[in-house]
């Protein structure tokens, strides 16, 4: 990632060769080498960051306010449990293949075109939740300290478009600082409103609202952070050991529920609402405000991040231009801050919802393929050890696509039990099935063909790398 020489407007290869470009493009469609992998520190940093949320504080308490802290405790060890397998089983593979989610659908079930169907997807709805972010970031913002919402949007939007041209590694930095102090100011302000009630009262106190079911508490607990463990090669891709992602992955899973979830229960029995995230502000004053406000944005980084991704393999599929991920990050970041200042970006939460279903399904198919169908995987084995991609890739896979839709229809229609786990599995299943009898095949063969934007990645002339890409 040498593109991290961070001037404005450092050289770099484009489609077109010689085009001068902006911030790192991340190996947005190649394997990340084995040499540019980040240290298991660093890579905890980043996913603890993930757990750094007043919202998780908030979902606690709104789950404290109907149920006893013990029926809580086995929802959110539910949720973790269900979160974890599934970042587990698809993280292990980015790792592995060095690959984020759009370009490891290549080679794990759908296809070079039905690759860019996913990036699609997943782009359309992770910058959607980018500006609703965003909105919800200036309105909080505008509410503390004053000012105008729209402006507050402006400045919060192209302070992390900012963040994120630069990549990976500027994420990472960003997380060091402001994880140890969301939590260090977070420890302080709830241990100081915990201390004025006996914590063994609170424990043993009964829900003081109206009784949530432990699957209506596990579908908000797992159901909100699916689309973010189907994307999670997005990170793990920078991993160094399989290990790695477990421990660190799994150290994510006990902070934001076990610590930072039923923490939020307590405060719910202490309050009797889930209106618990004016205790952090008001307790730690100006700075914690600030901590919080910065904490908000490097969770919102991914979203971005990960958006841009998907565009820069959906560009390449479809069209056979090969953009800088830096450029798209501009283009996407502009387009999120605009419409969540003008109030648009709220407006589109029941059509996110509606993808935050269709996004699991993707999740199961991937799982499915790479660790027990295999009939696509071979050419990543063969490609592994050498650090380049397979020359061709499959065109389509027709039957991945009825599947998806197929476990799309579970998740939205069927009523019970957690949704988007419902479209994971269905999706997971009948891919199984249908893949060990045969039914799954590929049609067409894409050779491909592009140069990196990147001059830090290997080029097409290298010797031993295989190009990827266009038709």
């Amino acid at each position: 990632m040498a593109a991290h020489k961070n001037t404005a407007a450092a050289p770099e290869q484009g489609g077109a060769g010689g085009a001068r470009t902006v911030g790192s493009d991340d190996y947005a469609l190649s394997r990340v080498p084995r040499d540019k992998r980040l240290g298991f520190w660093t890579m905890l940093l980043q996913w603890l960051a993930q757990s750094g949320s007043i919202s998780q504080f908030t979902l606690g308490a709104t789950i404290g306010v109907g149920m006893s802290f013990g029926d809580a405790f086995w929802a959110f060890t539910l949720g973790a449990v269900i979160l974890e397998v599934v970042i587990f089983a698809i993280g292990l593979a980015g790792m592995r293949e060095g690959l984020a989610t759009p370009l490891l659908t290549r080679w794990a079930g759908f296809g070079r075109n039905g690759s860019a169907l996913v990036s699609l997807v997943i782009s359309v709805s992770l910058v959607g939740w980018f500006g609703v972010q965003n909105t919800i970031f200036g309105d909080s913002v505008s509410s503390l300290v004053g000012g105008p919402s729209w402006l507050w949007c402006l400045v919060a939007g192209a302070g992390i478009t900012g963040l994120v041209i630069f990549g990976f590694r500027y994420m990472a930095v960003f997380a060091k600082i402001v994880t140890p102090l969301f939590f260090a100011m977070v420890a302080w302000s709830v241990t100081d409103a915990l201390s004025e009630h006996s914590l063994s009262e609170l424990i043993h106190s009964p829900a003081p609202g109206q009784s949530i079911p432990l699957a209506v508490a596990a579908t908000a607990i797992a159901g909100g952070f699916m689309t973010g463990a189907i994307v999670s090669p997005e990170m793990t891709r920078y991993n160094r050991k399989g290990s790695h992602v477990f421990l660190q992955s799994a150290s994510s899973m006990i902070l934001s529920e076990y610590i930072v979830g039923l923490t939020g229960v307590l405060l719910g029995h202490m309050v009797g609402s889930g209106q618990v995230s004016q205790i952090v502000l008001f307790t730690s004053g100006a700075f914690g405000v600030l901590v919080v406000l910065m904490s908000t944005a490097k969770i919102n980084d991914w979203n971005l991040y990960g958006s841009s991704l998907g565009v820069v393999n959906f560009f390449q599929v479809v069209f056979g231009k090969r953009l800088h991920r830096g450029a798209v990050t501009i283009a996407l970041g502009i387009a999120g801050t605009v419409l969540s200042a003008v109030g648009i970006m709220t407006h589109f939460t029941d059509f996110l919802s509606v993808l935050g279903v269709a996004i699991p399904p993707v999740g199961g198919i991937i799982v499915a393929e790479y660790w027990v169908v295999r009939r696509m995987r071979a050419p990543l084995d063969a490609t592994r050890e050498a650090g380049t991609l397979p020359a061709t890739s499959p065109t389509w896979v027709p039957m991945s696509l009825v599947i998806w839709a197929v476990a799309f229809c579970v998740g939205k229609f069927y009523d019970g039990g957690i949704p988007a786990l419902n479209s994971l599995l269905t999706a997971f299943v009948l891919y199984c099935v249908l893949g060990l009898a045969g039914w799954i095949r590929t049609y067409g063969t894409t050779t491909l063909d592009d140069r990196p934007a990147d001059p830090a990645e290997p080029s097409a002339d290298a010797p031993g790398t295989a190009p990827v890409g266009a038709p």
